[in-house]
């Protein structure tokens, strides 16, 4: 997944794009309002982070700019202004989500998740990775051309993870996707659910896991 990042503080910016790439996001940088209006003409970004208080032409000019022209990239605003009225009127201006200043990277990484979920959605109802397709209108799920038989949870999970597109998908997020909470007691639910969501899948195994990540399926073919 492709990823614009647009901060004026070069060092914050390069930062967060290096640890993006990191967890294997392609990353494009840019300074200025202006400057990401012409980078987004020349590349397929998917997400646009945008800070809020930029030179040349401001956050929300980029913003307003792009949902009049009906651009389809979903944008993540960052602002050092965190009050609800601040996140109301960058929410008014089009922005897909609000992020305020300062913010922790793993809700950062969450949030991108959830904004490439929907990005992916938006592109088409057929989600395919590892051999594994689903057609999220049809509610169907095969593995190499086979039908699989799938409790509604077990769809859900898979669902959740190929629209992940190789990113991590965490426990909690699950339970907020799929079960609609996020109980910790509920935990259990999850592993068990995986597991016989692995054993209809059958080998090899597509799921990756990782302590502190949660799970995933390898990047979309």
């Amino acid at each position: 997944m492709r990823i614009l990042l647009v901060e004026d503080e070069r060092a914050l910016a390069d930062g967060l794009a290096d640890g993006l790439r990191r967890e294997g996001y392609t990353v494009d940088v840019a300074y200025d309002g202006a400057a990401a209006l012409t980078r987004l003409a020349t590349i397929d970004a998917e997400l646009m982070i945008l800070d809020r208080d930029l030179p040349q032409l401001s956050g929300d000019a980029v913003c307003r700019m792009l949902r009049e022209q009906r651009h389809p990239v979903r944008i993540l605003m960052l602002t050092a202004a965190g009050t609800l009225d601040d996140r109301v009127a960058g929410l008014d201006l089009g922005a897909d989500d609000y992020l305020p200043k300062p913010f922790a990277y793993v809700e950062l990484l969450a949030r991108l998740r959830a904004l490439g979920r929907r990005a992916g959605g938006a592109a088409g109802t057929v989600l395919e990775a590892a051999n594994v397709r689903i057609d999220t209108v049809r509610r169907t799920a095969e593995r190499d051309g086979r039908p699989l038989r799938l409790t509604p949870k077990e769809y859900g999970v898979l669902e959740s993870l190929l629209a992940a597109r190789g990113g991590w998908v965490s426990t909690d997020e699950l339970l907020d996707e799929v079960w609609a909470h996020a109980d910790e007691r509920a935990r259990a639910v999850v592993k068990a659910a995986v597991h016989t969501l692995r054993r209809k899948l059958g080998h090899p195994d597509p799921i990756e896991t990782a302590p502190g990540h949660g799970y995933r399926i390898g990047a979309a073919s």
